[in-house]
């Protein structure tokens, strides 16, 4: 059975609004600007970048995650890929 993940490309906006914000850290850094202000932006990217992985995750569980219920096999595995994947990268 050939599985059919969801689509993400509503987070397409928000990606590429990330990316004109880091380049602007860069730019701002070459431009030798005060470090508070760089931080700032450093950490909006983040919160952005934050949003994205939530909207990526709960289309993950609503689709991939629930369909996975109908067999416990398929459902244990499933919750231990994301189980490894938070135990992976500690924030």
């Amino acid at each position: 059975m050939q599985h059919q993940y969801p689509d993400h490309s509503e987070n397409l906006v928000r990606l590429n609004r990330i990316s004109g914000q880091v380049e602007g850290i860069k730019k701002m850094i070459e431009e030798g600007r005060y470090c508070p202000e760089i931080i700032a932006q450093i950490r909006a990217v983040r919160s952005a970048l934050k949003r994205v992985e939530a909207n990526v995750l709960q289309k993950h569980l609503q689709h991939c995650v629930a369909q996975s219920f109908d067999d416990e096999k398929e459902r244990d595995k499933k919750i231990n890929e994301l189980l490894e994947l938070f135990n992976r990268f500690d924030d």
